[in-house]
């Protein structure tokens, strides 16, 4: 198992992309922190992968609140001693064309999907900066965010928004891995495509909406944009990450990794 006896955190973990991520990691060895905002979601991933005979702890969190970050750092700490890998998943979206774009929809995307992983990955890098290197490989720790097509490809309709704090997300990759290469810390991107999980579900249906054209329609528009010609899974996001949580990456950092089918190719 590439990831035995790793500490893993990973935030909005009670659905989607972050529970395939929990389930993921936990199938290889490690123990994880299964954070979300919502704290019944957050037990029930944590559940399931404890059935599986793995350790796993359930912690409700937001993002956007510092004082709940630090006190979620605390206890992983406190149970196990240390964080090898964070992966900030938390996200959120919604639909609306820029002419009719609220100031609340604006920050409701930015504060989830830029400030939040900004608060939890300066939260979590001074910890991990507390931590003994690896001898071996000149590791100390690891940082994983979920960033999005739409974070290269500014061409989506109906997500002026979305896509501003997703950019936001890789540009932000890029200059703390930079800084905390030096300390033996990597921070890297992962940009999924057209994922079948709950968020597209609600995302089809406001397009649905805006576009005027029925749900199947739309997901024909999403396959037709993909030259692999179906969606992406969950579990396929959750692999690219596994990898570059496991040793097999430590000489990358400031990547942000396209799974899009070939939807965006860099």
């Amino acid at each position: 198992m590439i990831l035995q006896n790793k500490i893993v955190g990973v935030t909005g973990a009670g659905t989607g992309i972050g529970r395939a991520i929990a389930r993921a990691v936990s199938a290889e060895g490690a123990r994880v922190a299964v954070t979300d905002i919502n704290p019944e979601t957050a037990m029930q991933v944590a559940n399931e992968i404890k059935a599986n005979g793995r350790e796993a702890v359930a912690l409700e969190m937001d993002v956007t609140k510092r004082n709940q970050i630090e006190d979620a750092v605390s206890l992983i700490v406190t149970t196990w001693g240390k964080i090898d890998v964070w992966c900030n998943n938390a996200g959120v979206s919604s639909m609306n064309r820029f002419i009719d774009l609220t100031e609340e929809e604006w920050d409701f995307n930015m504060d989830t999907n830029a400030k939040g992983v900004f608060l939890c990955s300066q939260i979590v890098a001074r910890q991990m900066l507390k931590q003994d290197v690896d001898p071996h490989s000149g590791m100390r720790a690891k940082i994983i965010n979920t960033a999005s097509m739409a974070g290269k490809r500014g061409n989506a309709t109906f997500l002026a928004h979305y896509v501003a704090s997703k950019f936001a997300v890789i540009g932000l990759t890029q200059t703390t891995a930079g800084e905390l290469a030096p300390y033996g810390i990597t921070v890297n991107a992962v940009c999924p495509g057209y994922v079948g999980t709950n968020m597209q579900v609600r995302e089809v249906s406001w397009e649905s909406n805006l576009r005027g054209i029925s749900q199947d329609d739309v997901l024909r528009l999403y396959i037709k944009d993909t030259p692999s010609g179906r969606l992406q899974t969950a579990d396929e996001i959750a692999a690219v990450i596994v990898f570059l949580a496991s040793p097999a990456s430590d000489v990358i950092t400031g990547e942000a990794i396209s799974i899009n089918g070939g939807s965006y190719m860099d």
